[in-house]
């Protein structure tokens, strides 16, 4: 928590990203993605991530991030609160395909990995 990653918590990420159960990575990718660290996703940081994640992957999408983001909204927000709760993000993963395959193509490091 000193605002720096050294080379063991680089190697231990490295490590739960290519060899974690999915609850593990499920479970990393939130505190990933929850930038302020309130314990909760909002819209905009899941769409900041969705943005930032089609800017590195590249290619044709057929629905903005915009959408994309209302629907797992739609989809995940179980309380309807506007906000992933930790649960809600780990169980709506499981459950929808299209969230997940996202959620996997997100940090897949096996280029990354070929190269080294």
């Amino acid at each position: 928590q000193d605002g720096y990653i050294d080379f063991m918590e680089y190697v231990a990420a490295l490590s739960l990203v290519l060899r974690g159960k999915m609850e593990q990575k499920l479970r990393w990718y939130f505190k990933l993605y929850d930038v302020d660290g309130n314990g909760c996703i909002d819209r905009h940081e899941l769409l900041n991530i969705i943005k930032a994640i089609r800017a590195i992957n590249g290619g044709d999408h057929e629905i903005s991030a915009e959408e994309f983001t209302n629907r797992v909204f739609d989809r995940i927000d179980v309380n309807g609160d506007g906000e992933l709760s930790l649960d809600e993000f780990v169980e709506g993963a499981r459950k929808d395909e299209e969230f997940m395959e996202v959620m996997m193509k997100s940090l897949d490091l096996s280029h990354i990995v070929a190269m080294i």
